[in-house]
């Protein structure tokens, strides 16, 4: 006779976001032993720089796969899970930009700024970045029932973050362009089941709805 162990949803949902505590945040403390072991290669400052980014930039990715997957998976709450995912592409972005600035500029706030205006994989980097804080910080229960239906427009402006992530992942690199194709690819794949939401959402008539 077997014994069949039947899950709430709530014990899902936490087992769930264990397993993504684990698989997310993983990346952060491998590259941070690597540094530590001094196994980042010739070049350990753009090593961190580019494996934070691009950490971002994945996690950022495996969000927009979460809606077209959900009603495929009932089994499982994946709805649940997609702030704890997002607010991981905001940790990972907030270490890219915190290695940047530390590393690369000497927490120079100056030069910061004058890298921002100067130079478009920075602006484009940094608009990425601030659109994550503001998604973040307005990911809070309370202040999305304060929000309303304004909640959803707002977060609707992670579908053209991801681009932009990306475009900034492609102007940064020197050479190359296939690993940002395939990144790009995959973005509007993902984002081409939205392909309704995002014609109402954007409609040059209404802007945001």
């Amino acid at each position: 006779m077997k014994l069949q162990v039947k899950l709430k949803t709530k014990d899902k949902i936490i087992l769930l976001k264990t397993a993504l505590h684990c698989i997310l945040f993983t990346p952060a403390v491998w590259v941070f032993y690597l540094a530590v072991q001094d196994l980042l290669g010739a070049d350990p400052v753009q090593a961190i720089i580019h494996f934070t980014g691009l950490s971002a930039l994945k996690v950022l990715i495996l969000g927009l796969v979460i809606s077209p997957l959900a009603p495929k998976v009932k089994f499982i709450p994946l709805m649940q899970i997609r702030r704890l995912v997002g607010l991981y592409a905001f940790f990972y972005a907030c270490l890219h930009l915190l290695s940047f600035f530390t590393f690369d500029l000497q927490l120079d706030w100056p030069l910061l700024l004058s890298e921002i205006v100067k130079r478009p994989y920075i602006t484009v980097g940094m608009f990425s970045w601030l659109v994550l804080l503001i998604l973040s910080v307005t990911s809070a229960m309370f202040i999305r029932r304060k929000l309303g239906k304004r909640w959803q427009s707002l977060h609707n402006l992670v579908y053209i973050t991801v681009p932009i992530a990306v475009l900034h992942f492609y102007w940064s690199l020197k050479s190359g362009w296939i690993e940002p194709a395939i990144y790009l690819l995959i973005t509007f794949i993902l984002l081409s089941f939205r392909r309704k939401k995002l014609q109402r959402t954007f409609s040059l008539r209404g802007g945001f709805t």
